[in-house]
């Protein structure tokens, strides 16, 4: 039996950049979720018909975020990336920057760009970063159940604006693609529309144009589309474009904003980047023969020390833990190193979280530490009740508050700063510490340490005063009472 398709030539169909079925749901696999006379699904066809008649499929990454156009990655048989709502144009980026030669697409809703995500999108254009942009402009939140967007015009009503839009109550529209338009960096931005069948066609255009600029390499484009919503907005499908046509486009006018494609030059390659085993040299973490007695000596076969260093600003406590991290990295284990203080430049509160561990660490945060620095007395009540049964305190002073109580806890109270005030400088009362935690526990050994110092210190005279206050905390720590065994600090 011959086809039906037998001497035909087929001019619409299933873009190739569509999967065959869309899974979302079990039944019903050949529907999207959009609604009828949605814009959104006349979009995705555009877009995947652009993809296809450019030949990128297998180049593209689609980043959708929260909104009607959450669920692309069920649609596009491309690569997806689903960004927190707003953020998309910051993955994007990422995206980008990370696979140079990917042709990236956000696709976003008015109340995902043009709200909750105006930073992103506004600095992403500034940067003239080169991804596409399909912005979808229908005036209203459409996900969440109609509230207010930063586009719906005025006079309109909405869930949250239930006698309708007004400019002294609620500010007026945003013109995205206008805004935009003020910048340098953009090359390509135009709006259009869904309004009817030659609105439609024009916009297959641009969008198309728009995908093939980032093909051709130049910078960022945006294509703003006025789309219908006709559920939202209670209208029958074509009384919905017609609020396209004669409502929207009054507020929005149709148009190219920006058009440097036939002034810009394509961008430079990227250079390629680094082999894996220049990583080492790039980041000055010393390899090879250099230390590779520390890194077997340095940790025990199963480490994980979390570790919370805390007091006022001023008194090196970020310096230390950034220390310990690169004292860390460089004797082998997973490390991570997450500050946390006030605004204050002096006498503010101040901490840090750091991990280091044989496994990869899971989180920066230490929220149950099992070794805490605190270089004064508010840090040392502070933190004191959070750590484990077992664990390493060192306290900048010279005797625990009689109100703290440090039973079943390595705890040891050394005036650090008065050391190294001996020593020639109160400010390496830090490193003191440092040294005393490394006799304590063996946390590392002094060659990784050094090396962090060199890299961190790059005054001469402070780094012999540091290695100074290393040593002497060292001495220090050995005249304390031996600690209870490793075992019971650990609990291995």
């Amino acid at each position: 039996m011959a086809s039906l398709t037998d001497g035909m030539t087929v001019l619409h169909g299933r873009s190739k950049s569509f999967y065959e079925r869309f899974e979302r749901k079990a039944d019903n696999q050949h529907q999207t979720h959009y609604c009828p006379g949605c814009g959104h699904g006349i979009i995705t066809k555009l877009l995947a018909e652009a993809i296809d008649g450019l030949g990128i499929q297998d180049r593209t990454v689609l980043v959708s975020p929260v909104g009607c156009s959450v669920f692309g990655y069920y649609y596009f048989d491309v690569g997806n990336i689903q960004a927190a709502h707003g953020r998309a144009a910051a993955v994007a980026t990422g995206v980008k920057r990370s696979r140079p030669q990917s042709i990236v697409v956000s696709y976003q809703g008015d109340g995902d760009l043009g709200a909750i995500g105006t930073a992103e999108i506004v600095h992403a254009a500034n940067r003239g970063e080169p991804i596409t942009v399909i912005f979808v402009n229908n005036g209203i939140y459409g996900m969440t159940g109609g509230q207010m967007a930063p586009t719906t015009p005025l006079g309109k009503k909405s869930t949250t604006t239930p006698w309708g839009r007004e400019a002294i109550e609620h500010g007026y529209p945003i013109r995205i693609a206008e805004l935009l338009a003020t910048l340098d960096a953009p090359v390509f931005i135009e709006r259009v529309a869904l309004g009817n069948n030659k609105q439609i066609m024009a916009a297959s255009r641009v969008i198309r144009r728009a995908m093939e600029n980032q093909v051709r390499g130049l910078g960022f484009s945006l294509v703003e589309v006025l789309s219908p919503c006709p559920t939202i907005w209670k209208l029958d499908p074509l009384d919905a474009q017609t609020f396209i046509r004669e409502e929207m486009a009054k507020v929005f006018p149709l148009g190219n904003f920006r058009d440097l494609t036939k002034q810009v030059a394509p961008r430079a390659e990227p250079p390629a980047p680094p082999a894996l085993e220049e990583l080492p040299r790039l980041l000055e973490i010393s390899g090879g023969e250099a230390g590779s007695e520390d890194r077997t000596a340095a940790n025990p076969p199963t480490t994980d020390y979390r570790i919370r260093v805390a007091g006022f600003g001023g008194q090196g406590v970020l310096m230390l833990g950034e220390v310990l991290a690169e004292a860390g990295l460089d004797a082998g284990c997973h490390v991570s190193w997450l500050p946390s203080y006030g605004p204050e430049m002096r006498s503010g509160t101040s901490n840090c979280h750091v991990r280091l561990s044989t496994d990869p660490v899971d989180s920066p945060l230490v929220t149950r530490p099992n070794v805490l620095l605190a270089l004064n007395e508010p840090s040392l009540r502070k933190f004191l009740p959070a750590v484990e049964p077992g664990g390493v305190v060192i306290y900048n002073a010279r005797e625990f508050p009689g109100d703290c109580p440090v039973e079943g806890l390595r705890a040891t109270a050394l005036p650090c700063t008065e050391i190294a005030d001996g020593l020639g400088s109160a400010k390496a009362g830090n490193i003191v510490m440092l040294g005393a935690l490394m006799e304590a526990t063996g946390l590392l050994e002094d060659g990784p340490v050094e090396r962090a110092l060199r890299k961190l210190v790059h005054s001469p005279k402070w780094f012999d005063v540091d290695l100074a206050a290393l040593a002497r905390g060292r001495e220090e720590m050995r005249k304390v009472p031996a600690p209870v065994p490793e075992d019971q600090l650990w609990g291995v």
